[in-house]
């Protein structure tokens, strides 16, 4: 096992994030001025890029945020759906260490999000979807959650694919992504982390549906099972 640090994005790659960002504020938050949006951004990098992370890293958020914008062309999520489900995406793994009790990192970062919407004056009502997208990451539960996300079930169901985009990615970027996690839980011994993520990986494979939305289950879920089986015969030895 490697502990060798993901390599940063490309400045190209960066830019690219942060045209997303502003393109989405400045719908959700047309007041806020260009400098605090931008200082947003740039704490939210900071974040992602802590070098502590090996799996949920700036990778990570950069292909959740490229997996939302192919369901949104699939037809999967309005634009307004596609918006709040990319803002989630910046949140929801920006307070992230593997030691921490279960649950933790997910209700701190829906707590991030709340707080840092409302300063940038996003409306209640979209900070509340936010929010509660995020905590949706937590289990990925994407029939429970909060009582107002019944109406964004399209929203709900593109940021659970696409937070779950890297289980159907090619073979070597899997392998590259399941030797990313066991960095992160270095601390943890073999057999009880082979126990742990055997469990989580059982849990998504046992699943009569991994994806929610059509293009999903469709162009993303044989690969998903495949790597799942070969991940999961080769944590049992």
């Amino acid at each position: 096992m490697t502990d060798q640090q993901p390599l940063p994005l490309d400045e190209s790659s960066l830019t690219t994030l942060k045209a997303s960002w502003h393109a989405d504020l400045q719908v959700l938050a047309p007041e806020a001025p260009e400098q605090l949006r931008s200082a947003e951004v740039d704490l939210l990098l900071v974040r992602w890029s802590e070098p502590h992370r090996r799996y949920h890293d700036v990778q990570h958020l950069a292909e959740v945020l490229a997996a939302i914008d192919e369901l949104a062309q699939a037809g999967e999520v309005d634009p307004v759906g596609a918006r709040l489900a990319r803002v989630a995406a910046w949140f929801h793994d920006a307070v992230y260490d593997a030691r921490a009790e279960a649950g933790s990192n997910e209700h701190r970062s829906a707590t991030m999000a709340r707080d840092h919407l409302n300063t940038l004056g996003v409306t209640q009502g979209n900070v509340d979807v936010v929010e509660a997208l995020v905590l949706m990451t937590l289990d990925h539960d994407a029939d429970g959650g909060a009582s107002l996300l019944a109406s964004r079930r399209h929203t709900v169901a593109a940021l659970h694919d696409a937070d779950l985009w890297i289980l159907n990615a090619p073979a070597e970027r899997y392998a590259e992504y399941a030797r990313q996690v066991r960095a992160e839980y270095a601390h943890v011994p073999d057999d009880l982390f082979a126990q742990g993520r055997s469990a989580i990986l059982s849990d998504f494979a046992q699943r009569e549906q991994l994806y929610r939305t059509a293009h999903a289950c469709t162009q993303w879920q044989d690969a998903a099972r495949t790597n799942l089986a070969a991940e999961l015969a080769a944590l049992r030895g």
